[in-house]
C-alpha cells in the first residue's frame, strides 16, 4: 500500500532527524549525513532531484517526498517488467501448444522425447520448427532443425 510506504518512510526520515539532533555535533552530523545520502542516492542510480537538500533536519519532507516518488518509480517499473515476462512466458506457452497439436495433427501421439524437447526450447527454435514441420516427414527429422 502507497500510504503505508510513505508512512514508514516518513517515520524513517524522522527517526534519523530524531538520531542527529540529540547529537552535540548536530550540525556537522546533519551534514555528513546528507551528503552521504545524497551521493548514496546519486550512485544508486535513483533519479531523485536532491540538488535543493542541504539539511536533513530542515529538509526531511522533501527527502521524504523524493524517496516515496522514487519508490512509486520502481514499483511501476517492477509491475511493467512483470506483465512483460507474463506476456512472454504466454507466447511461449502458446507456441508450444501450437507445435504440440501440429506434431499430434501430422505424425499422431507424441513421444516423450519429444514433449522434453518442446519443452526446453527457446522461442526462435519453437517458431523454426513450426515452420519446418509443414515439410519434414518424421519428427527426428523436424528436431534436426
Amino acid at each position: 500500500n502507497a500510504g503505508e510506504s510513505w508512512e514508514a518512510l516518513q517515520k524513517a526520515v524522522d527517526r534519523v532527524v530524531a538520531i542527529i539532533q540529540t547529537d552535540p555535533h548536530k550540525e556537522r552530523i546533519d551534514r555528513i549525513i546528507t551528503r552521504w545520502l545524497k551521493r548514496h542516492l546519486h550512485r544508486l542510480g535513483a533519479g531523485v532531484n536532491l540538488d535543493q537538500l542541504e539539511s536533513l533536519v530542515e529538509d526531511k519532507d522533501m527527502l521524504a517526498e523524493n524517496l516515496q516518488n522514487l519508490v512509486k518509480k520502481e514499483r511501476l517499473e517492477g509491475r511493467q517488467e512483470g506483465r512483460q515476462e507474463g506476456r512472454q512466458e504466454g507466447r511461449q506457452e502458446e507456441a508450444q501448444r501450437i507445435l504440440r497439436k501440429q506434431i499430434s495433427l501430422k505424425f499422431g501421439d507424441m513421444p516423450e522425447w519429444a514433449q522434453k524437447r518442446i519443452d526446453q526450447a527457446t522461442p526462435d527454435q519453437l517458431e523454426d520448427w513450426s515452420a519446418a514441420i509443414l515439410t519434414v516427414n518424421s519428427l527426428d527429422e523436424l528436431f534436426k532443425h
